[in-house]
């Protein structure tokens, strides 16, 4: 509403930091990276904020870019590429903003799919016979900016709807949204809590399990019942689902209205749910260039 970080916001962040801080300390860390994103992007005071960071914690956080956010979380997911996959769509629902990447993998041997997704650490440009980026983007919109965007609207079904509705609108200029895209040889694979919340309430999980969600394989028809209960269920019976969890309940909504239209544009017997993203892309970039990793953690 403002523009800017919100005081509170930044003192739970500081707080959170403080205690990476001394972990940090604690284990003599020495090579380390510190990123920040689409808040800090958009926010006025967020290069104020970066610089009370290092005032306080001696911690050096940078901004970068909606790119390098995005080939982060592909990387993230390497592990998780079918090797029978030739057009991979990674979806990275975040809190204010969604990146999606379109990867053509048919020009790659089926074995070395998920090594060509880690090498896309380099960059985003087109190796011979390598993973190819068709299209990306980042849609300003995550699951805190398109619940505030709508949230004047008091009927939950309908704000929903709206929400859905919006946020295809603004996949418009994604090349691959005009074209139709047959099952076979297809995967998405989902990053973000929202995907992981969805995959928990499918298998019913009471407590979070990661072992069980991250690599879980979904179908459009599984997540569109998954989210068909939770209109069901309502505000209230949404905030006491020990599935969603307090710390979700209000976010849920808007992440699967995303969620929702994905799949009616690219409809999908394989959505891999990804219990990871930013963090894991940046230790693999890390490792990798670093000469540790040799191109991926596989078998």
């Amino acid at each position: 509403a403002s523009g800017r970080l919100g005081r509170a916001s930044m003192g739970r962040t500081m707080q959170a930091l403080r205690i990476c801080q001394k972990k940090i300390e604690q284990h003599g860390v020495t090579r380390m990276r510190f990123v920040a994103t689409e808040a800090c992007r958009r926010a006025r005071n967020s290069k104020e904020f970066m610089r009370q960071v290092r005032r306080e914690t001696g911690l050096v956080v940078e901004i970068i870019p909606a790119e390098e956010e995005a080939r982060l979380a592909v990387i993230s997911c390497a592990p998780l590429v079918n090797r029978s996959t030739e057009q991979l769509l990674v979806v990275d629902i975040g809190g204010g903003s969604t990146e999606l990447v379109w990867i053509d993998l048919s020009g790659v041997a089926p074995d070395d799919r998920p090594h060509s997704i880690m090498r896309l650490h380099r960059g985003f440009q087109v190796e011979p016979a390598g993973a190819r980026v068709v299209d990306w983007i980042s849609v300003p919109l995550g699951v805190a900016t398109l619940k505030d965007q709508f949230q004047d609207v008091e009927d939950d079904a309908a704000r929903f709807a709206l929400m859905s509705w919006f946020f295809e609108e603004n996949l418009a200029s994604f090349s691959p949204y005009a074209s139709a895209q047959k099952r076979e040889g297809f995967q998405i694979i989902g990053t973000s809590g929202t995907v992981t919340t969805v995959a928990a309430s499918y298998l019913g999980l009471r407590r979070y399990d990661r072992t069980k969600v991250d690599g879980l394989q979904m179908t459009s028809d599984q997540i569109d019942s998954v989210i068909r209960e939770y209109l069901s269920l309502g505000p209230e019976g949404r905030r006491t689902d020990p599935r969603i969890g307090r710390d979700r309940h209000t976010l849920i909504m808007s992440g699967a209205a995303i969620l929702q239209a994905l799949m009616r544009i690219w409809p999908t017997d394989r959505l891999s749910v990804a219990d990871r993203g930013l963090r894991e892309g940046l230790l693999y970039a890390q490792m990798s260039a670093d000469g540790v990793l040799e191109d991926g953690p596989f078998e």
